[in-house]
């Protein structure tokens, strides 16, 4: 049989397949002595419907299933954009506001439709991230982050993922696609979420230790 590996004690689990994410993710935990892995290194966990109604059930319920299907610390990252002339939309149905099929071209083809007849002045809009740790025994932390922007008229840049070409920040005067890496998390609803959470971290790991 081959021999099986333990996972050092340091490690946590990113409740995400999404490349963009765990890219991101990973750089921002980065210097904090944990071994990360995502959930593509867990081939027995299928997809998790998210079945919350806010970033936060979302979150949690992605990291309390990933934490108990892996026995493992879980870091779980619910995100998305709320377009002020939309009510809020497409909120916690970002990923999937086209369809079921969804991707990210149809979804900004589908936020650009959606505002065609909108102007500057009414494109108001924020990411919203809300990011949950959960142990295996139970103890969890959660902490989240706001980015505000306006929606553009149409895409600008090649990074990020997602929203990323529709998103300005208005003091920088950029798409959140045109920003590098480290420049986009040190301002992104997702940086400022998991900066948060690790502000408690020592709190939160001497809990899921005991």
């Amino acid at each position: 049989m081959p021999e099986k590996h333990t996972p050092p004690a340091n490690t946590v689990v990113l409740a995400t397949r999404n490349k963009g994410k765990v890219a991101e993710l990973e750089a921002l935990l980065a210097g904090y002595g944990l071994h990360v892995v995502g959930l593509d290194a867990f081939a027995h966990i299928g997809e998790i419907e998210e079945t919350g109604t806010t970033f936060a059930e979302n979150a949690r319920l992605k990291a309390r299933t990933v934490a108990q299907a892996t026995g493992l610390v879980a870091l779980a990252d619910d995100s998305g954009l709320a377009v002020d002339a939309l009510s809020g939309a497409p909120g916690v149905y970002s990923a999937r506001y086209s369809g079921e099929n969804a991707t990210d071209a149809t979804n900004n083809a589908k936020l650009l439709d959606a505002l065609k007849d909108v102007p500057e002045s009414g494109r108001g809009c924020r990411f919203h991230s809300v990011v949950a740790a959960h142990a295996p025994n139970g103890a969890e932390a959660l902490a989240e982050g706001r980015w505000e922007g306006r929606v553009l008229e149409r895409p600008r840049g090649s990074g990020g993922f997602g929203y990323d070409p529709l998103f300005l920040d208005l003091e920088l005067g950029k798409s959140a696609a045109e920003l590098a890496p480290a420049e986009k998390n040190a301002r992104s609803h997702r940086g400022q979420a998991l900066r948060a959470l690790l502000n408690d971290w020592p709190a939160f790991w001497a809990k899921a230790s005991a």
